[in-house]
């Protein structure tokens, strides 16, 4: 019998998948301990009051149409069987880190990896890599908007077409290893400021959060909008992917998009840009590209 608890850092569950180089898993509810529902409750109750005050009104109509139990951890079969109908989308469980070619190839397929663990109830405030509450939570209610979820199936082809120009154009190995680091740092640059901490007026003009970081951090997602300490730009394709950023802190500068459409819009420039050579060298920092990286955005194009 499998020994309970899906604990960030402490799942038999996810170490056996990994040692067997599983990726993409199944979600074995039955493994959920009454502590990882506490900690779920206690992270939902906390924030509730913080989403319906600066959370973007799409991702509270997606809490709503995804029927989330604001007392147990989501069981993703349920999640999806409320989601794919509306946008096609589903959350697809894995065991942890995605490189970033397979991840960006799941989005092109309406497919969103999804951390099935969750944090310790006693350490609510920060963990350094996702859980269910920061991917469900987070991320999947806005996947229930069609508009949002056509810009991550916009920003997968794009991330496919970037390896095809590099296969294309580049004969030489090396060269083509460097260009797609570039463009992975570029891509991922600028996921990070817009489908991770992106912000975004509402119909009144009122700035409101989508952006999954914010959406699922209790601290965060009221420093965004009201701290003085917080730099707040339109969203500049240039700035966003020659930013470095740094994932410990709240951040100290975030981007503005005026709505979903010009979100889209700003995906088909990255395109341009990746065409035209614009991504080609971008300026040096966070986050590091990995060999792993690399390989798998050259191995997605091969499916």
């Amino acid at each position: 019998m499998e020994e309970k608890g899906l604990t960030t850092g402490r799942a038999p569950f996810i170490e056996g998948a990994k040692s067997r180089n599983e990726m993409f898993i199944h979600q074995p509810y039955e493994l959920y301990t009454e502590e990882n529902h506490d900690a779920w409750r206690d992270l939902y109750k906390r924030i509730w009051n913080r989403w319906e005050k600066y959370a973007n009104p799409a991702f509270l109509e997606g809490i709503q149409l995804l029927h989330l139990n604001p007392d147990r951890i989501p069981n993703l079969t349920d999640v999806n069987a409320f989601l794919e109908p509306l946008t096609g989308f589903q959350a697809k469980p894995v065991s942890g880190y995605v490189p970033a070619g397979i991840f960006f190839d799941c989005l092109r397929r309406r497919e969103f990896p999804t951390t099935i663990t969750i944090r310790d109830k006693n350490r609510l405030d920060y963990l350094p890599e996702p859980d269910i509450f920061h991917d469900v939570g987070g991320h999947v209610p806005m996947h229930t908007n069609k508009e949002f979820a056509d810009v991550l199936v916009r920003f997968g082809e794009c991330a496919r077409a970037s390896v095809q120009r590099g296969i294309s154009s580049l004969a030489d190995i090396e060269n083509r290893r460097r260009y797609l680091g570039n463009i992975i740092k570029a891509m991922a640059r600028f996921f990070w400021f817009t489908v991770e901490f992106g912000l975004m007026k509402d119909s009144g003009g009122a700035l409101k959060a989508y952006g999954s970081g914010l959406l699922s951090s209790h601290g965060e997602l009221e420093h965004c909008i009201v701290s003085p300490a917080v730099q707040r730009f339109p969203a500049q394709i240039e700035w966003m992917i020659n930013q470095y950023f740094e994932i410990d802190h709240y951040q100290p500068l975030l981007f503005v998009v005026e709505g979903f459409d010009h979100l889209f819009s700003l995906v088909d420039d990255l395109e341009h840009w990746m065409r035209d050579g614009k991504l080609d060298n971008v300026a040096p920092g966070e986050p590091n590209i990995s060999d792993s990286d690399i390989d798998s955005f050259l191995e997605a194009i091969q499916k």
